[in-house]
């Protein structure tokens, strides 16, 4: 157990915690960021990624965050491997408390935690996550042109991911639990207009079928609930769009949370409803759920305590 001291305390890893260590760290405000249990955040998840600015060509997302720490601690970010597991916002210094019983007081604080994708919580799922199996079209869906692919899920991030799938694939099956779907009208006209795109009412997954060596979606096993008859349907691709759900449980009771538990902030800002306490990246944002926006918020949540504390 051991007592720490800072001016910025990050919580988080991804890209918002790392790019608001950077930003704080260059202005000279000795940020102390705790990296939390997932060191690199959700974006880890996906083995590559394409669409970050300054990448050429496919990276690994694990090279990306590594280079991100480094650059982190290069401008003297002091990164330690723990996770925040209480946190007392109500008088300055904050205090937060972690896992290993340690005590962290600062003067201002960024929260960068992220959220985490729902699943379906099928063995075969966890197999093949990163390798055929993703929670972000507009990370992955690049890498399976002409290709087949499956999108679960009935709502309109279901909806709309199914539809940009069809930019890159060869066919895109919808897989819904129920007999309609939860989508917006206009959404679900243009699933019905797409030629691309055909829909399995009523059906669950039950297993993601593949190779082992190398580790490889080839296959879903899919049952209808009306009848209980199962096929299997191609797809190397699969897209689970079952929700989001903000990492934000530790706030509770503490900062202003939204109807889905994300962290509410000022327009145009990432302040919270506590002064001093800034929020960076997913945590705040349940729409674009991107790596660079959430860098963005990082940088923009250290520039925001930066000019909190010279007042």
């Amino acid at each position: 157990m051991a007592e720490y001291r800072s001016k910025v305390l990050i919580i988080g890893s991804g890209p918002a915690g790392y790019t608001a260590g950077i930003y704080a760290a260059r202005a000279g405000l000795a940020p102390l960021l705790i990296s939390g249990s997932e060191v690199g955040g959700q974006l880890t998840s996906s083995p590559e990624i394409e669409n970050y600015p300054g990448f050429n060509q496919s990276s690994s997302t694990l090279e990306l965050m590594d280079i991100m720490q480094k650059q982190a601690m290069h401008f003297g970010v002091k990164i330690i491997n723990d996770t925040i597991v209480e946190t007392d916002f109500q008088h300055r210094p904050f205090e937060c408390v972690s896992a290993n019983h340690n005590i962290f007081l600062a003067h201002s604080v960024i929260i960068a935690t992220g959220s985490s994708a729902k699943w379906l919580d099928i063995s075969s799922e966890t197999k093949f996550r990163g390798h055929g199996i993703s929670a972000c079209a507009t990370c992955d869906g690049f890498f399976y042109r002409n290709q087949d692919v499956a999108v679960i899920g009935g709502g309109n991030s279901a909806a709309e991911e199914a539809v940009y799938l069809t930019n890159f694939a060869h066919s895109v099956t919808l897989i819904h639990r129920r007999d309609t779907l939860r989508a917006d009208k206009i959404l679900q006209d243009k699933l019905r207009k797409n030629p691309k795109i055909t829909i399995k009412y009523n059906s669950v997954v039950e297993e993601f079928i593949g190779e082992d060596d190398p580790l490889l979606l080839q296959a879903l096993k899919i049952r209808n609930i009306k009848n209980d008859k199962t096929e299997t349907i191609s797809a190397a691709g699969a897209f689970v769009a079952v929700g989001h759900q903000p990492n934000t449980r530790l706030f509770e009771g503490q900062l202003q949370l939204d109807a889905k538990g994300y962290i509410t902030t000022a327009p145009d800002s990432c302040a919270t409803s506590i002064e001093g306490v800034f929020a960076a990246g997913d945590v705040k944002d349940p729409i674009f759920r991107q790596a660079i926006i959430a860098a963005g918020s990082g940088a923009q949540a250290a520039i925001e305590a930066g000019r909190f504390l010279q007042h």
